[in-house]
Formats: C-alpha cells, sequence, structure tokens
C-alpha cells in the first residue's frame, strides 16, 4: 500500500472511531448551562456563525480555554508550558523575550551592563509593587534568584550564577561561573521570577498564594475545573484592561471549540488541529496561525532494557511513518520532524538522522540483537492530539515486531511520571525561545530528573552542550551546534514526530493579541473593542 493510501486509511479509521465516541467519552466536561455533555449530538450542531446569546464575557473579563492544568501555581516547583501560563500572569520576571525576535528584553530591569566576562550589574525600575503592596528592592531579587537555585525543576536556568548580591536598594551584582551566553535568556524563565524576600523567609506557599509582580491576581483555583484571576491595578507598566479573567480546563478538543462556537468562552490556547478549518470559517472568529518552536517526540527512556540500546532507537525512529502522524494527529498542519533539533533555529540540522524506512528499521533492530517481542513499550499520552499520533506509532511499530501499548494519562501526572523516570515512552515536547536553553533542557544530563526526560547521559553532548555556553560569538556557536545537532542524531534518544503549525482561536472583537512563535502572549496588553 502506497505512503498516501496508508496514512488516509489510518485518517478514515480514526475518524470513525471519533464518530462512535464523540457523545458517550466520560471525561467530556459538563457545558455550564445545563447538565448536557458538551460532547453530546445536540452541543455538536453547527452554530452557523451566529452570536451567542450570551458573550463568556463582558468588556472588562475574559474566559480562556487550555488543555491541561497547571501542576503549581509556584515559578520554582515545575517546568512546565502549562505552569508558565500561569506563572505569567502573577510573577514577572528580570527580563522577558521579545514576541517579534525572542531575543532577551529587559523587563523589571531598567538597564544592565556587562561589567566583564563573568559579571554583570544590573538596576531594577524604581516603585515596581509586589500583590501585597511591598516595593520591590535588589535583597527581593537575590533572595529569589538563590530560593530558585534550590529546586531541581528550575534550577538548570541558574546554576552557572556562583553568586547574587546587592549592591544598593535597585541594583545588584551576578557573577557567572564563566562567560555565559544563556544568562539574559535564564532571567527570562518562570522559575527565577522575582518575589518578596520577606515571604520567602517565613516559608510562604505559593502554590497557594502566588504572590508576585505580575499584571494579575489570583481569586480562586478550582481544582480540576478552572481558574479566576483580578487585574493588579499597580501593575508596574499599567493596569490591564481586562479586569476579570478565568482560565477553564477544557481536555477535549473538540469541546473547546465547541465552547468557542457558543460563546461560552472567548479564547483558546490549544486549538484542535482537526477544527482549524472549521474556526478559520466562522466569521465571528479569529484565527492566529504562527510556526512553533516546539518539536515533539516519542520519548523513549534510555534507561529501561532494549531502550538503552541506540540500535533499537534507531530502528524505532526508521519506522515511523512521520508523514501518516501529522496527518492523522495534525489534519497535515505541522511539519515531520527527522532532527533532534528544531529546525527553525540556527544550528539545527538533519545529519546522521533517520529517515522512514521499514527495511532499514529491520536491520538496525537485527543489529541490535534485540528480540523486538521483548522490548516493553507503553505510550503515554496526555491529551487526543498525542493518542492520534500514538495509535499511528503503534501501528509501524508492529510492522517491525515491537507490541507497543497506548496509555492515557492526565498532564500533571504524565509530568511527575516521566520527570522521575517511572515509563518507557510518551508522546511529549519542549518549547524554547532559544536553541542554547533548548538542548541544555532537553539534553544535557544536568536536566535529568527535570527536563531530559529521556534521561540521555552523553560526555560529548554534556562537552559540546558546556562549550556552546560559554560561547558569546554567534557564529561560532552555530558551528558547535551544528555538531551537536549531528551527534544528537547519531545517538537519537528518542524519535521527533513534527513541528506544529500551532493555532490560536478568539472571539472577534479582542485586539491587541500577538503571540510569539514561543507561544508568548502578552494578556496585560489585551483588550476589547469598544
Amino acid at each position: 500500500m502506497s505512503k498516501k493510501l496508508r496514512a488516509l486509511s489510518l485518517l478514515l479509521v480514526l475518524v470513525m472511531a471519533f464518530g462512535l465516541f464523540a457523545g458517550c467519552s466520560k471525561d467530556e466536561p459538563a457545558d455550564d448551562k445545563g447538565d448536557q455533555p458538551s460532547g453530546s449530538d445536540d452541543a455538536n450542531k453547527p452554530t452557523d456563525d451566529k452570536p451567542s446569546e450570551g458573550d463568556a464575557a463582558g468588556k472588562d473579563s475574559i474566559v480562556i480555554a487550555t488543555m491541561g492544568e497547571t501542576p503549581s501555581l509556584s515559578p520554582v516547583e515545575h517546568n512546565a508550558v502549562a505552569g508558565d501560563y500561569m506563572n505569567g500572569l502573577t510573577y514577572a520576571t528580570l527580563f522577558r523575550s521579545n514576541l517579534d525576535t525572542l531575543e532577551p528584553e529587559p523587563y523589571l530591569v531598567e538597564s544592565y551592563e556587562n561589567v566583564s566576562d563573568t559579571e554583570w550589574q544590573f538596576k531594577l525600575k524604581e516603585g515596581v509593587k509586589f500583590h501585597n503592596g511591598e516595593t520591590m528592592t535588589a535583597e527581593d531579587v537575590v533572595a529569589s534568584i538563590q530560593w530558585a537555585q534550590g529546586y531541581a525543576e528550575v534550577s538548570l536556568y541558574n546554576n552557572d550564577i556562583v553568586s547574587i548580591e546587592a549592591v544598593d536598594d535597585l541594583t545588584f551584582k551576578i557573577t557567572t561561573e564563566g562567560p555565559d551566553a544563556m544568562l539574559l535568556s535564564n532571567l527570562c524563565h518562570h522559575g527565577n521570577a522575582v518575589v518578596p524576600k520577606a515571604l520567602i523567609d517565613s516559608n510562604h506557599d505559593f502554590n497557594t498564594d502566588p504572590i508576585g509582580a505580575g499584571p494579575y491576581k489570583l481569586v480562586k483555583w478550582n481544582r480540576g475545573d478552572s481558574l479566576e484571576f483580578e487585574a493588579f491595578e499597580d501593575y508596574f507598566l499599567g493596569a490591564p484592561a481586562i479586569k476579570h479573567m478565568t482560565w477553564k480546563i477544557i481536555p477535549e478538543g473538540s469541546s473547546r471549540t465547541i465552547a468557542l462556537e457558543a460563546g461560552e468562552i472567548d479564547f483558546i490556547i490549544e486549538v484542535e488541529a482537526m477544527d482549524g478549518d472549521r474556526l478559520k470559517e466562522n466569521s465571528n472568529v479569529e484565527v492566529i496561525e504562527y510556526n512553533d518552536t516546539s518539536l515533539s517526540w516519542l520519548m523513549l527512556n534510555n534507561e529501561k532494557p532494549g531502550l538503552d540500546n541506540q540500535d533499537v532507537r534507531h530502528a524505532i525512529n526508521a519506522a515511523i511513518d512521520k508523514e501518516s502522524v501529522v496527518m492523522v494527529a495534525y489534519n497535515g498542519m505541522a511539519s515531520p520532524a527527522l532532527s533532534q533539533m528544531p529546525m527553525n533555529f540556527e544550528g539545527a540540522t538533519e545529519e546522521n538522522a533517520d529517515v522512514y524506512d521499514v527495511e532499514k528499521a529491520k536491520e538496525w533492530m537485527d543489529k541490535s540483537g534485540v528480540d523486538p517481542a521483548s522490548v516493553q513499550l507503553s505510550i503515554i499520552c496526555s491529551d487526543d492530539t498525542k493518542k492520534r499520533a500514538g495509535e499511528v506509532i503503534q501501528a509501524n511499530l508492529k510492522e517491525i515486531g515491537i507490541d507497543a501499548q497506548i496509555e492515557s494519562m492526565d498532564l500533571a501526572t504524565y509530568l511527575s511520571v516521566t520527570a522521575e523516570g517511572n515509563f518507557t515512552a510518551s508522546i511529549g515536547g519542549y518549547s524554547s525561545s532559544n536553541l542554547l536553553s533548548y538542548v541544555v533542557g532537553v539534553y544535557h544530563s544536568s536536566s535529568i530528573n527535570a527536563s531530559n526526560k529521556t534521561r540521555l547521559v552523553d560526555a560529548k553532548v554534556d562537552e559540546l552542550i558546556d562549550k556552546a555556553k560559554v560561547t558569546l560569538d554567534p557564529a561560532e556557536r552555530k558551528g558547535i551546534m551544528e555538531e551537536l545537532s549531528a551527534r544528537l542524531n547519531e545517538l537519537c534518544s528518542q524519535a521527533p514526530l513534527y513541528q506544529p503549525l500551532t493555532l490560536r482561536a478568539y472571539k472577534k472583537g479582542l485586539q491587541n493579541v500577538k503571540v510569539s512563535d514561543a507561544g508568548g502572549i502578552r494578556w496585560a496588553d489585551i483588550s476589547w473593542a469598544a
């Protein structure tokens, strides 16, 4: 059977399966307007683009739907995208990524100077208020960075800081171990958010009460359902126009789409790929497309028997028809991936990368000396898109004798299980605003038990990453990254799947909506048209 026919057949099977289960899935959330499940037949009827009887929010409110719940509201106890969304509301960092260039730009910082190869001096903006009314000082910055260095989930973003000290009320100095090409980017990370020193000293629970200097304050966290926020009127860049914000947790993609069409929500963070065309045709909805810097893979735990064999990993990688994965999982709205690095960053290469070739996959399997029937592979999937991808992979791997299972898991559990290494395989991804941060997080051995989910340990990889971190010349660093990319493709610690063309969708009338290629949105800048 040809590749196209095989992909179409897989798509047809999945579409039929969705038709069978659309009205009875027990995981679908209930409709706020009654007890009818949002996945029922009546709820799936087209809206004909008519305005909703009642808007989800008034002109000073907004309701946002997202797929997964944050594992924590503390800035230091997670490294999850879902948590980053929440942290960006309640906390502020010293720097933040520019929405256009993705380069770090001052946020809490007024000015800064690279005094020497290892010393940086920064001055805070004056008069920045925390949610509790305290005024931010350099002592708060010092305490926050030192506090964050004690948490494995975020320490990789500050472990190169040898010392940090306050010079005066607004000025502080950071000393790094050596020249550090990552420092400013690391200071954009939520793990280095600035919080009040007095609260750190009193062992304040930032998970239940996230006191920061961000544009919004938490009102209530309804676990498993929603999070409610209100505007922080003393936000140092000006009070947000939207005063009330609710984030609803809606794991099922089509339910998010239906909720937007019905006027129950105003904004979808993760648009279901299968609904992209439908939303684009809705005259009441705006859709933004952007080329995501994230890369999704079949993560393979390199510590597990069979998967600790490089040839087995190559066999798995070569056996996966990534074009079919993209068609079935993403409705074609993604780019099949070969490299272990996102290809929209300079320094990524496809040298040594596997292409789809079942016969070659069988050769890799024979070379490994491992019986494919002995390879235990349970693929964790935390959403419907991943599940569709997993079903394609499952069918592909049967062709080389590997019997893979599909395991559904909620996002928070998936993050915990994979960070601890208690898994064989999982479909996941990683997003970053720059390639250096990406490879440190995904491949450096120091990131094991955090975001190095494959648990890869390779001296050459660590050496090249460490070299790139202290190389300030961009052209020289690019060469190092290309060598690193080829090495990672050779090791094949996981099987790259796709880079998505990501969609955001929202109700017409919302203005100043801008999304970076890393998925960043500045909610304080958004308002409703008069």
